[in-house]
């Protein structure tokens, strides 16, 4: 899907659909409304006394076990960084996403269905300037051999390592840079992956009660289990780099910059976040309408006054 890559955008008109949620099991209903200029992301949850709100941002991710989920005052909604991703890749800024449970459908555990229903319904162009945050030095997050390295770069790239002792997964590399459109062909069909050993413990746990072969790549002692293969060669190196793509939307803006990812996750990327975020100077707040060589220590200002007063929900 083509866009003007500056301005912010919203949905032509509403969508509406239902699927199996992956940790309940249960049918979620999910409905996609137009927003104004400055809206942001938000998700609605329509099974709850007063439809509680809670805005897609990075300080209100309150569990990175197996998934994003983002929650406030109590009230969760699991699983956003599928739907996030879509929304990132295909140009949305400002959509109201109403959820008729704790989590929304999982879908081919992919982005692909999403990406598909925002194509459905078209794009509306918003006379407002899109919001960017730039890596504006260079960073690195660790976790033991896990990690997270950022440089400035004028565009959004990643190069996306993991290494999993599986004979069909094992070493795999992935390098990638967002270019409009691209999103769908190269990374939004890549399906989340796991391995039978772990499915009943996860599932004595309380999760991936809906899970399946027709939402998940899944991984026996030494085979594929899914009959009709991969749909990348290294659709599981593709897939992390589709999370780590929709956990950097919680930023609320489109990132720039030049990221290296190694045995990275979504506590990982959390705590990425957090960190540039929060220290002035690593990331710099830059709107489309200002060119980048007008930046100087007011945007940083800009910057340091988004993080200390968060969007609250509505």
């Amino acid at each position: 899907m083509k866009y003007s890559f500056h301005k912010q955008h919203t949905i032509a008109q509403e969508v509406y659909c239902s699927g199996i949620g992956l940790h309940s099991g249960r049918v979620v209903s999910l409905r996609l409304k137009p927003a104004a200029a400055g809206y942001g992301i938000r998700l609605r949850r329509m099974d709850l006394l007063d439809f509680p709100t809670i805005p897609a941002n990075f300080h209100l991710v309150v569990n990175t076990f197996q998934a994003t989920t983002i929650g406030f005052d109590g009230v969760e909604i699991s699983t956003v960084e599928h739907l996030m991703a879509a929304l990132y890749g295909s140009g949305v800024d400002n959509v109201l996403v109403e959820v008729g449970g704790p989590e929304v459908p999982i879908f081919d555990g992919s982005s692909a269905h999403y990406l598909r229903l925002i194509e459905k319904t078209g794009l509306r162009e918003l006379d407002a300037p899109r919001n960017f945050l730039a890596i504006q030095k260079p960073i690195v997050i660790q976790d033991g051999d896990a990690y997270i390295k950022a440089k400035p770069c004028d565009r959004f790239k990643v190069r996306y390592q993991i290494d999993y002792p599986h004979p069909m997964v094992g070493k795999q590399e992935f390098s990638w840079t967002h270019e409009n459109g691209n999103f769908g062909t190269d990374i939004a069909r890549a399906r989340t992956f796991g391995f039978l050993k772990d499915v009943q413990k996860l599932q004595d746990m309380g999760l991936i009660r809906g899970g399946s072969l027709s939402n998940a790549v899944v991984f026996g002692e030494n085979d594929l289990l899914n009959v009709d293969g991969f749909r990348y060669v290294d659709e599981c190196v593709r897939h992390k780099i589709l999370d780590f793509f929709g956990d950097l939307a919680l930023t609320g803006m489109y990132v720039l910059g030049d990221f290296e990812v190694r045995k990275g996750g979504h506590a990982l990327h959390s705590k990425f976040l957090h960190r540039i975020m929060s220290r002035p100077g690593y990331a710099v707040f830059r709107p489309a309408a200002v060119p980048a060589a007008y930046l100087a220590a007011s945007a940083v200002s800009v910057l340091a006054g988004h993080l200390a007063h968060p969007m609250k929900p509505i």
